[in-house]
C-alpha cells in the first residue's frame, strides 16, 4: 500500500510539473478560447489527480494522460454542441428560404427527417456547411450571412445552390463507415530527435487514436478529408480542424483536395520478416558483444585504467557499456547512404523523424530510447549527457525523462568535482533522481563518465595481443550488423509506397531506424545472464556523460 501511495504522489508531482502547460494548449487548440482552455485544463487535471489518488497507476502514465484529456474534450464538445443547438427533430421545411427560384431541397424537406440534414451536413465542407447552419439552424437571412463572412450576397446564393445539390444527393445515398470507425488500429512509433517541439512533439501527436488511424489509412493512399471522415467515422467538422492540424505539423501531406501520410509506417509482413532474420542472429551477436565489452574492460583494467568513470559497479555500467557498443558498431557498420545527417527541422522549435509500426505478430519486446538534454544554451557552455531509457517495469520513470540545461550543467560540475559552486536548488534535483550522492567528502556522481577520445589513448596501452583480440571481435560484429541491416533495408524498400520510397530522405528515415538494434542485444543479454535486472536496480543505469 505504502508502495502504491508513494508511486501515485510520484505521478501528480510529474503530471502538475511536466503536463499542466502542455494540457492547456491542448484545451486551447481545441476550444480557441482562453478562458474556456483554463476551465477545460482545470477539469481534465482533477479527473487525473482523483483517479491516481484512489490508486491508479497506469502502464504507460504519458497516454494514459492524453487518452483522459481526449475523453474530457469530447465530453465538453458535445455538452457544448447540445447547449447551442437551436432545433431538435423540426423539419427543416419550416424555415423560409430567401431565394424561391432554388426550390432542389425545398421539394425534399417535406418528407425527409432533421436527423438525416444532420448526417449529411456532417459530410460537406465547412464553406458549404457554415451557410447551411446559418440559413436553416440559426435561421438567418443571406444578407447577414454575407456580412458576417465577409462575402457577397450573390457569392452565399451560390454556395447555398451548391450546398443544397450536395445535400439532396448525399440524402439519397446509403453512407457506409469504414472499418476504423469501429475497430481502430495501434500503431507504434520510434523516434530520433535533437528536440522535441514546444508542447512535446511529436509524441503528443502519436498518442492519439484518431491521428494513428489517420495516418495508417493516408499511407501511400491520398484520400480527401470526406473519405477520412467516413473510413474513421469522424463529422467531417472535427476531421478537417485535425487534418489542416497534422499538416501544419508537417505529419500529413496536403496535396490538392487530398492528404497523405509525411513518414513512413512499416507494415506487420515487414516487421515479421526482419524479426524472423534477426532471431537467428541476435544470440551470436549478443555474444560477441559482451565479449567485447569484457575484453576491453579487462585490459583497462590490466593496465590501470578505468573506461567508465568507477562512479557505477561494472554491473551497472554494463548496462550503458553495452547499448553505447551497440550504437557506434551500428553507425560505422553502415554503408553510405543508411544514415542520413541530422534531423528534420519542425514547426513549433522541434527537430525530430519518426518511423511508424503497424501491430505485427513479433514478441513485445521493450523499447530502449536515448533521452539526453539541450547540448547547449546560448547563454551556457555545452554539456553531453544522455541517457538510456529501459522500459522494464517501472525503472524508467524513476528518472525524469529530460534533464533541463540547468540539471545537466550541474551534474557536470559534480563531476569535475566543483559541486561547491552549484546552486542547492539544482542539487537537491539531483539528488531526488539518485544522478548524485553526499559523501563524507562532499558530493559525487553516481553515472558512467566518458573521457572524450580516451578509447585510442587506453587502446595505445594494450598489448598487440589484446588489441589483435579486441579488433576481431569488433570486425566480426560489424559483418553481421551490415548483413542485418542490408537484410532489413531490401525488406524495406520493397515495402514502402511510392511517395515514400522516392523520397531520399523518408527512405534514408526507414533505413535508420532498422536493424539489429539495442532493445534485442540487451534482451538477448539479460536472457543470456550477462545482465541482470531485479528490484535492486538502480534507476540511473544507462545514465552517462562525456568530458
Amino acid at each position: 500500500m505504502q508502495e502504491t501511495n508513494r508511486m501515485c504522489d510520484q505521478l501528480i508531482n510529474e503530471f502538475t510539473e511536466n503536463y499542466m502547460e502542455k494540457l492547456f494548449y491542448f484545451c486551447l487548440k481545441k476550444t480557441g478560447n482562453n478562458v474556456e482552455a483554463e476551465d477545460l485544463t482545470q477539469d481534465i487535471a482533477l479527473q487525473i489527480i482523483t483517479a491516481l489518488n484512489r490508486g491508479a497507476i497506469p502502464t504507460s502514465f504519458s497516454a494514459w494522460v492524453w487518452q483522459i484529456a481526449r475523453n474530457r474534450y469530447s465530453v465538453w464538445a458535445t455538452v457544448k454542441h447540445n447547449r447551442n443547438e437551436s432545433v431538435t427533430g423540426s423539419d427543416i421545411g419550416d424555415y423560409e428560404i430567401e431565394d424561391k427560384s432554388e426550390n432542389i431541397l425545398d421539394e425534399m424537406i417535406h418528407t425527409e427527417q432533421m436527423a438525416l440534414l444532420r448526417r449529411e451536413l456532417a459530410f460537406i465542407k465547412s464553406d458549404y456547411r457554415n451557410i447551411v447552419v446559418a440559413y436553416y439552424i440559426e435561421n438567418k437571412s443571406v444578407r447577414d450571412i454575407a456580412s458576417s463572412l465577409s462575402l457577397s450576397i450573390s457569392a452565399v446564393q451560390q454556395r447555398l445552390h451548391r450546398a443544397r445539390i450536395i445535400l439532396k444527393e448525399g440524402m439519397n445515398m446509403a453512407r457506409e463507415f469504414g472499418v476504423r470507425s469501429y475497430k481502430p488500429e495501434e500503431i507504434g512509433f520510434s523516434c530520433s530527435c535533437d528536440s522535441f517541439g514546444e508542447i512535446g512533439q511529436p509524441w503528443t501527436i502519436l498518442n492519439h487514436k484518431i491521428y494513428k488511424n489517420i495516418f495508417l489509412e493516408a499511407y501511400g493512399n491520398p484520400s480527401t478529408a470526406e473519405e477520412l471522415s467516413l473510413e474513421l467515422g469522424v463529422a467531417l467538422p472535427y476531421m478537417e480542424d485535425e487534418l489542416r492540424y497534422l499538416v501544419e505539423q508537417t505529419m500529413l501531406v496536403h496535396n490538392g483536395n487530398k492528404y497523405e501520410t509525411a513518414f513512413p509506417i512499416l507494415s506487420s509482413h515487414a516487421q515479421e520478416k526482419t524479426w524472423a532474420y534477426n532471431e537467428r542472429m541476435i544470440p551470436q551477436l549478443t555474444g560477441l558483444f559482451t565479449k567485447l565489452i569484457d575484453g576491453f574492460t579487462q585490459a583497462c583494467e590490466a593496465h590501470g585504467i578505468s573506461c567508465f568513470g568507477k562512479y557505477q559497479t561494472y554491473e551497472d555500467a554494463k548496462w550503458t557499456l553495452l547499448m553505447r557498443a551497440v550504437d557506434m558498431l551500428a553507425f560505422s557498420a553502415s554503408p553510405e547512404g543508411y544514415y542520413k545527417k541530422g534531423y528534420t527541422k519542425r514547426p513549433n522549435g522541434g527537430c525530430w523523424d519518426i518511423v511508424g509500426y503497424q501491430k505485427a505478430d513479433i514478441p513485445d519486446i521493450p523499447w530502449v530510447g536515448l533521452h539526453g538534454c539541450p547540448k547547449e544554451r546560448m547563454d551556457q557552455p555545452a554539456v553531453c549527457f544522455q541517457q538510456f531509457k529501459y522500459k522494464y517495469d517501472d525503472i524508467w520513470m524513476k528518472t525524469p525523462e529530460y534533464l533541463t540545461h540547468d540539471e545537466a550543467l550541474t551534474l557536470k560540475s559534480v563531476v569535475e568535482g566543483k559541486w561547491e559552486a552549484c546552486e542547492a536548488y539544482w542539487m537537491d534535483r539531483l539528488l531526488s533522481y539518485g544522478y548524485i550522492k553526499k559523501t563524507e567528502t562532499g558530493y559525487k556522481p553516481t553515472i558512467v563518465v566518458f573521457e572524450q577520445g580516451a578509447k585510442e589513448r587506453y587502446l595505445e596501452s594494450f598489448t598487440d595481443e589484446e588489441k589483435k583480440s579486441l579488433m576481431d571481435t569488433a570486425t566480426e560484429i560489424k559483418k553481421m550488423l551490415r548483413e542485418a541491416k542490408d537484410f532489413s533495408c531490401k525488406i524495406i524498400v520493397e515495402d514502402l509506397p511510392d511517395s515514400i520510397a522516392s523520397n531520399e530522405n523518408l527512405r534514408f528515415i526507414a533505413f535508420q531506424e532498422n536493424g539489429a538494434d539495442r532493445r534485442y542485444v540487451l534482451d538477448q543479454a539479460l536472457k543470456d545472464g550477462w545482465l541482470v535486472y531485479d528490484g535492486k536496480t538502480s534507476p540511473v543505469i544507462g545514465a552517462y556523460m562525456y568530458l
